[in-house]
């Protein structure tokens, strides 16, 4: 039951209490007929009653309840929005700040009850405001969600960079209403998109160089990455044959480490006369940001030439195995020379039968053949020279 109804009820109620009395003053003379006829009305009109009021308490009941579950629903809504993890905003149409969570006031580095009230545009940089005013009024004319990035000025640390979100809110009748705000620091980003256009930074002179010589055992520290800088280094395992498997060669500016393998058994080994190496601690690798962009891509450099080696020992021919690696290394080492192309490095049999999955005499009679036909030769050093195309070295 509704007010409205209730009231139609008691001024029916009062209509026949009228329309009693009237006949009270004009049936006096039949007194013992009229009183039954008024206490039936009475009664029926104070059930009547009776029902409504039980009716209105009722629903009273109900719209209390519905009240606190929608004051409790509030209240979950604003600590949900309060404790959210971003920057949130909520201004009218031109931009004075009406609400904001804890994440904008630690954003901004000011308290919280001192934002709303204010003008979005206090807190952009001086020189920057004329920009942020059109972008309030390109914002004004949208209907979806638009996103662009402004400048921020924090109280104590300076200014930022963020990337904003805003959804305009309109009434019915299509007016603005107001603007709700998502701001994210992207500062870090910026700076680290600013190192990755600038020239590229060699870390190795900044950290400790260690020295070795051809076939000396690197050692493998889990907290330590290698640079190499000069020479080159062979990395391998040992399968479960006892036979060892080549998993790179790494030249100047490579990476490598036994934090950047899963394998139980895992050795780097000096290939050259003399390998230059620089240390570089993971910690160190972790908080400085330059330094994580600039070893970056030597480790990605190192996952593709392991890539690289693992496809060539997935060929079943030992030949096919052989030509690819030869082809491998004529592009990772390779010298322009008159006559070819010569390789930088020296490789023994060996070292190319580990790399092949075969045996050396395998590879010293392949070797033999192409040497005979004329695609490769040997310099004075020892070093391989390519003397034809690839297609050539293959038929």
């Amino acid at each position: 039951m509704n007010v409205y109804l209730f009231t139609q009820q008691i001024d029916t109620l009062q209509k026949r209490l009228t329309k009693l009395y009237q006949n009270t003053n004009t049936s006096l003379q039949q007194p013992d007929l009229l009183l039954p006829t008024v206490i039936k009305e009475l009664g029926v009109s104070s059930e009547k009653l009776q029902i409504a009021t039980e009716e209105l308490l009722q629903q009273n009941d109900e719209l209390t309840t519905l009240r606190d579950h929608l004051e409790a629903e509030h209240q979950r809504y604003r600590e949900l929005f309060n404790f959210m993890p971003d920057a949130y905003l909520v201004t009218d149409g031109q931009g004075k700040i009406l609400e904001t969570n804890r994440a904008a006031a630690t954003l901004l580095g000011v308290e919280q009850s001192s934002l709303p009230g204010k003008l979005l545009v206090t807190v952009i940089p001086i020189e920057k405001r004329p920009a942020f005013r059109s972008q309030l009024n390109r914002l004004q004319q949208c209907d979806g969600v638009q996103k662009c990035t402004i400048c921020l000025q924090q109280r104590q640390s300076g200014s930022l960079e963020a990337a904003v979100t805003v959804a305009p809110v309109r009434d019915v009748s299509g007016m603005l209403v107001a603007l709700r705000w998502i701001l994210r620091d992207i500062t870090a980003i910026k700076r680290s998109e600013l190192l990755l256009s600038t020239p590229e930074y060699d870390p190795c002179p900044d950290h400790p160089q260690h020295f070795y010589f051809k076939g000396d055992l690197i050692p493998l520290q889990p907290e330590k990455l290698w640079l190499v800088r000069h020479g080159l280094v062979k990395v391998s395992t040992i399968n479960e044959r006892g036979e060892e498997v080549l998993l790179g060669l790494l030249g100047p500016t490579m990476a490598f480490g036994s934090n950047l393998t899963d394998l139980p058994t895992y050795q780097a080994i000096a290939l050259t006369p003399q390998v230059e190496l620089a240390s570089i601690s993971c910690s160190e690798i972790t908080a400085s940001p330059k330094l994580a962009t600039a070893v970056l891509p030597q480790i990605s450099q190192r996952l593709r030439q392991t890539e690289a080696l693992l496809a060539i020992s997935g060929r079943r021919q030992a030949k096919d195995r052989l030509y690819h690696l030869l082809l491998f290394l004529k592009q990772q080492f390779g010298q322009p020379l008159a006559q070819g192309t010569r390789l930088s490095i020296r490789l023994t049999h060996q070292d190319l039968a580990d790399a092949c999955c075969t045996t050396r005499v395998t590879i010293t009679r392949l070797l033999g053949k192409l040497q005979q036909q004329g695609y490769i030769t040997f310099d004075t050093q020892n070093h391989m020279i390519f003397l034809c195309t690839d297609e050539g070295m293959r038929g």
